[in-house]
């Protein structure tokens, strides 16, 4: 029997696998017919996901869990059967502002910590001038574009509520937004980075993988009660796109890839903006310096669409750290139960991992300590705005 579903989504890299689905027929051969629905925000998505508008979405990661426990909004509890990208974020700096992190810098700007401290001696300059503050794009408040931005500033000693703004701004806006100035830097999915960088407007800083070693970004979401009514329509959803995130990753698939994803009515990029972001080997600057990272953009590869708990349990944490949610046990259970590695496990017939019980580097930050799940208030104990504790060898 055909099922009809409605699923949103923005125009980002990693909704490649949602898209691979449905336009090379993956779904349909799971007897699913899916009207895919561009969106331009955030807010959008979450919205239709939560009224029921939409059957599933492409959903930021910490907008599930945010959802899920009534923070910002109201109470829809959302689960991930599947996870759809993990490392695709990156900042983007003007290149005024690059110019002028690189006259204050100790360091090679593409170490996280130096780059830091030298945007806190750029804000120091500028108060004791009476300039206006820098201002950040990132694209919602519960997104881990803002947890990048908020970790990499305050490990340097910048405070991301004092020291500079942070404004929500759609992803495709972003671009736009640099380029008339209205922005100074921004965190941003792929591939509006790479866009910014071609047109000369931008320098890729660092990639989100740089600053956490592995960050669950997008998340297939689905309404709790949906996926309680359609077990079985859920199980043949999170299937076909566990087929499109393994076609996505190899590599004599790519030109496809990239071609089926820069279509008008989908990122609509050029295809070879998108082929880079699928092989890891983005142009950083202007001038054609070109960086690979083998972590970035993980659709299907390193078990990244397997839904994790502990990437939960972090992106609770940001939410606790940076006062947009209470520090409960009750509510760190909830947060981690919207990743569902049973169901995808389910579906895809993979083995069951063994649960962690020890600390883990998974998160792996390029600072502080490392992150139990199960004890996330000895975490955040170790942190504040300023310098951050050492750096782990």
């Amino acid at each position: 029997m055909t099922e009809r579903l409605r699923i949103g989504f923005i125009p980002l890299a990693d909704a490649a696998a949602l898209l691979v689905a449905v336009d090379k027929g993956f779904a349909a051969q799971e007897g699913l017919d899916v009207e895919l629905v561009r969106e331009v925000s955030w807010s959008n998505i979450r919205d239709k996901l939560n009224i029921g508008l939409f059957d599933a979405a492409h959903l930021i990661a910490p907008v599930a869990i945010a959802s899920s426990l009534g923070l910002g909004h109201v109470k829809v509890p959302i689960i991930a059967p599947f996870g759809l990208g993990v490392n695709g974020n990156a900042i983007t700096v003007s290149p005024a502002l690059h110019a002028a992190m690189i006259g204050t810098a100790e360091g090679d700007l593409s170490d996280p910590m130096a780059s830091a401290r030298a945007l806190a001696r750029v804000v120091a300059v500028r108060k004791a001038g009476g300039e206006e503050p820098l201002t950040f794009g990132m694209t919602f408040p519960f997104s881990t574009h803002n947890y990048h931005l908020r970790f990499w500033m305050a490990a340097g000693g910048v405070d991301p509520d004092e020291d500079v703004r942070l404004v929500v701004l759609p992803p495709p806006y972003m671009v736009e937004s640099l380029r008339n100035g209205h922005v100074d830097g921004c965190c941003v999915g792929a591939p509006w980075n790479s866009v910014a960088v071609d047109l000369r407007i931008g320098h890729i800083l660092h990639f989100g993988s740089e600053i956490f070693a592995r960050a669950a970004e997008k998340f297939l979401g689905v309404r709790q009660r949906w996926a309680d009514d359609n077990p079985d329509v859920l199980m043949r959803l999170v299937r076909a796109h566990r087929r499109a995130a393994d076609f996505i990753e190899l590599a004599e698939n790519r030109a496809e890839v990239a071609a089926l994803l820069a279509a008008p009515g989908r990122i609509g990029v050029e295809p070879d903006v998108i082929r880079r972001t699928l092989e890891g080997h983005l142009k950083v600057s202007p001038a054609g310096t070109y960086r690979d990272d083998a972590r970035y953009g993980l659709v299907g590869r390193d078990d990244a669409a397997r839904p994790d708990p502990t990437q939960a349990a972090w992106l609770y944490a940001q939410m606790v750290r940076w006062g947009q949610a209470p520090l409960s046990a009750e509510m760190l259970k909830a947060a981690k139960a919207v990743c569902r590695p049973d169901l995808y496990d389910a579906a895809c017939n993979t083995p069951i991992a063994p649960a962690r019980r020890e600390p883990t580097d998974g998160i792996g930050a390029f600072a502080g300590p490392l992150f139990d799940p199960d004890d996330i208030e000895a975490h955040l104990a170790a942190w504040h705005v300023g310098p951050s504790p050492p750096l782990r060898p």
